[in-house]
């Protein structure tokens, strides 16, 4: 059975809702200490309240699109606030469907900021020893099954999730002889508030249906936890045969 103590702290993004709540909570449950980042201050109380171990989950407000260059100095004043950190979870993250026609420049930037340029300067910040345990720290970067099965519509999209991936595989290279493992999970669709009124619609694609919050949760911790001591520069694909 997995299982984590207070001294262990993880960083989430997109900790308000989605696939970042799940995460958040399921640390929480398991007895880490969280620090769960999102723009939405009522939505990440509302986080909170739901959490088992309120004393240790801890809430920052931010935008990490706002100062995108500096993300490395905001993981070392949260290093500095908490104490350094075991592992990151990236879950936050933005979809837009777009034909080619209307694809604009300045919403492919925005799309990019937070899929692909706020995870590369965080997991940089974390990559610090000074900011790590560096007993196998490990990170976690949601990417989707459109950063390989991509659909019309997904030209912004698509491509934010596989360059992550690329780059994720990178600087896992990098960072094997650091200790810290980097890894991603692409998911399909998930009932989440991101895909409301979607998902549905789509159940007859998977066997068993669609997938649960929890589904895609179970895998982040595992590869959080030191259960996958042995597994680093993977995308692991959670889709129920889908592909």
């Amino acid at each position: 059975m997995i299982s984590f103590n207070k001294e262990q702290i993880f960083i989430v993004t997109g900790a308000s809702s989605g696939l970042g709540e799940g995460t958040a909570l399921l640390l929480n449950e398991l007895g880490a200490t969280v620090v769960g980042i999102a723009r939405n201050e009522e939505r990440l109380n509302a986080m909170k309240a739901k959490c088992k171990y309120p004393e240790n989950m801890h809430l920052e407000i931010r935008d990490l699109t706002e100062d995108i260059e500096n993300l490395p100095s905001y993981v070392k004043e949260l290093k500095n606030k908490y104490g350094k950190f075991q592992g990151l979870a990236y879950c936050a993250g933005i979809g837009e469907i777009a034909p080619l026609q209307i694809v604009d420049l300045t919403q492919m930037k925005k799309i990019f900021d937070i899929n692909y340029f706020a995870p590369v300067f965080m997991i940089k910040g974390f990559a610090d020893r000074r900011n790590n345990t560096g007993n196998r720290a490990s990170v976690v970067v949601i990417s989707s099954i459109s950063g390989i099965k991509s659909d019309k519509g997904h030209t912004s999209y698509s491509g934010s999730k596989a360059a992550i991936v690329a780059s994720c595989k990178c600087m896992a290279r990098e960072l094997a002889n650091s200790n810290v493992r980097i890894n991603c999970v692409s998911p399909s669709d998930v009932k989440t508030p991101m895909t409301a009124g979607k998902i549905e619609e789509e159940n007859s694609k998977y066997p068993f249906g669609c997938g649960d919050v929890s589904d895609v949760a179970n895998m982040i911790i595992y590869l959080l936890s030191d259960k996958s001591k042995w597994i680093t520069m993977q995308n692991y694909i959670i889709d129920c045969g889908y592909m």
